[in-house]
């Protein structure tokens, strides 16, 4: 093949209904080469997901498309229906953003791999079966014969998104279109997909079209980089030259918003910190790593000695999602909390929100133990801590426009009816940075930044002592997650909220954060200072966290994941 393997000319999708147009893409020219991989960036909106969707023609029947995209030199968009399907997992793999929708909860997943090669493959059941146990293998699943009869239900997050990497190459695609495939996904879990995304693209010679927002993740994976604004691409070239001297000013926008680690160890301290730890020590108390400090009387949150089992009884001795966890978040203070994904952080959490009780220990807001509290005392404990969700969509009433989400707690706390509760709504919606003009708005009518300000206006309706973030940023893009920080940052000086801040993004963290606290396995493992923390780790599994986050840079992202490599290796 003398050419590129895709080649998109002048691509555009528009939409029709109700008597109106919406342009989602225009003029889209690119090219991909085989065994390359092509980063396409820019926010929500921008045209990015719609573009590569139209590949295979997965838009709604009101999509109208026009200009080519060729694979091989054949149209996409003039194939028909048999043609299109043979090509739909056969020669293009897709990698969708949510893995567990992207998976039937009802059947295993040696069932759903099975399918998928039996689809574009005339073998037997039990050469299906073997492919998929071959498959898991290939994404390094431990274990990948009991994962087989496993549900989806069943797997973490990173393991689900293996899973979902295998069924797109189950039959050596020329072509994987990756939308998304790090996002909410903690750093030690997202570098090992991008590693694996490069290690296919090394051993299949697969094409990969990245979709994704993670500005640290084109710059660790990515040959080229196009940027799209408004269905247009706005700049195009080599991922180094891009980020190194970007021409357009939206491209500089962009990446002026990536957050980075103002300082990260070095290569020789991570080493030294895995090293002097010994072997074992990634679950084992190390000595200095946890800073003892009593909490001053009237701290907003005292956690002590807490633990919260899951099943049990007859079934077993049950599974410690909490393990003896003592902490505290003084006035005004913001600590931050990270750890991979069943680490025991929204567990903690959903304790200290008072939605799910502990096996043992004490957890008090306001000198009050919330888990011992009934009635009237219970609700009114309640009303002293607001919770910000991680996915403002789905933590919002899709059928209550956003007044009445933001007027829920003062009906049931306070009491609130007629103009008083619109005038406080109102206040509420001005302290969030939102017009009052959006008040009969539902939130399918906003942006993803304006839902999630909705939902930090609900949270501060109350005037709480204590305010839990559980990851309110992660599903953004950066100049959107730039602004809710900045909203969030001006809210904690003006109202003198403390804060229990839930991130897997340490960046975020080194940036609101006065301490921080890293768990594992429900324990634990590591709290100080957040400049201590970040810069001078004394546990090796807050050094390994370190060596995992990416960098916008794809020069230093280069050096960053032979360290990252080496430390896991270690």
């Amino acid at each position: 093949m003398t050419g590129p393997l895709l080649e998109l000319d002048a691509v555009g999708v528009e939409f029709t209904g109700g008597g109106a147009t919406t342009v989602a893409a225009r003029d889209v020219t690119l090219s991909l080469a085989a065994g390359e991989v092509l980063a396409v960036v820019g926010e929500s909106g921008s045209g990015k997901t719609v573009t590569a969707m139209s590949l295979l023609r997965l838009l709604p029947s009101t999509a109208v498309l026009s200009g080519r995209a060729l694979l091989d030199g054949e149209d996409l968009f003039g194939m028909g229906a048999d043609a299109l399907r043979a090509v739909r997992g056969g020669r293009i793999g897709v990698v969708f953003q949510e893995p567990m929708t992207a998976l039937n909860p009802v059947f295993t997943i040696g069932h759903q791999l099975a399918e998928a090669v039996l689809a574009h493959r005339e073998v037997s059941g039990r050469q299906a079966r073997a492919r998929a146990l071959e498959l898991l293998e290939l994404v390094g699943l431990p274990d990948a014969e009991a994962k087989l009869r496993r549900y989806p239900h069943e797997l973490s997050g990173g393991q689900l998104q293996r899973v979902v990497i295998a069924m797109a190459v189950a039959n050596e695609p020329a072509l994987l279109i990756a939308d998304e495939p790090t996002t909410a996904l903690d750093v030690t879990v997202q570098a090992e997909v991008v590693e694996l995304l490069r290690d296919l693209r090394d051993r299949l010679g697969t094409a990969i079209l990245l979709i994704t927002h993670d500005m640290g993740v084109v710059a660790s994976l990515a040959d080229r980089v196009a940027v799209m604004k408004d269905g247009r691409v706005v700049e195009q070239g080599g991922v180094e030259a891009v980020f190194g001297a970007p021409e357009h000013e939206y491209t500089r926008s962009l990446l002026d918003a990536v957050l980075s680690l103002s300082t990260t160890p070095s290569a020789g301290a991570v080493a030294e910190v895995v090293s002097e730890s010994g072997p074992g020590s990634e679950s084992a108390e190390v000595a200095g790593a946890v800073e003892v400090l009593a909490p001053d009387v009237d701290a907003a949150l005292v956690v002590d000695d807490l633990t919260v089992v899951y099943g049990g009884g007859w079934r077993g001795a049950g599974t410690r999602a909490v393990d003896g966890v003592s902490l505290h978040v003084g006035r005004g203070e913001v600590l931050g909390l990270v750890g991979e994904s069943g680490s025991g952080k929204t567990t903690l959490a959903s304790v200290v929100a008072g939605l799910r009780a502990p096996t043992s220990g004490s957890v008090l807001v306001g000198g009050q133990d919330v888990a011992r509290l009934r009635g009237s005392r219970r609700k009114a404990a309640r009303g002293r801590v607001g919770v910000v969700f991680q996915d403002p969509t789905s933590s919002l009433n899709p059928r209550a426009p956003v007044w009445r989400a933001v007027a829920e707690p003062l009906v049931l706390h306070r009491g609130l009816r007629g103009a008083e509760l619109g005038r406080r709504v109102d206040e509420l919606l001005e302290l969030a940075e939102l017009s009052p003009s959006l008040r009969e708005r539902y939130p399918h009518e906003l942006s993803g930044g304006q839902r999630q300000r909705v939902g930090i206006a609900r949270a501060l309706a109350l005037s709480p002592d204590l305010l839990i973030a559980d990851e309110p940023t992660s599903a953004l893009d950066v100049s959107v997650q730039a602004r809710v920080l900045r909203l969030f940052g001006e809210l904690r000086a003006e109202l003198g909220f403390a804060c229990l801040f839930i991130s897997h993004d340490l960046a975020v963290v080194e940036r609101l954060a006065d301490r921080v606290a890293v768990m594992r396995g429900g324990r634990l493992l590591e709290l100080g200072p957040v400049g201590r923390v970040l810069a001078r780790p004394a546990h090796p599994y807050t050094a390994r966290l370190l060596a995992a986050v990416p960098v916008a840079d794809p020069v230093r992202q280069r050096e960053r994941r032979e360290l990252w490599r080496a430390v896991a290796a270690g």
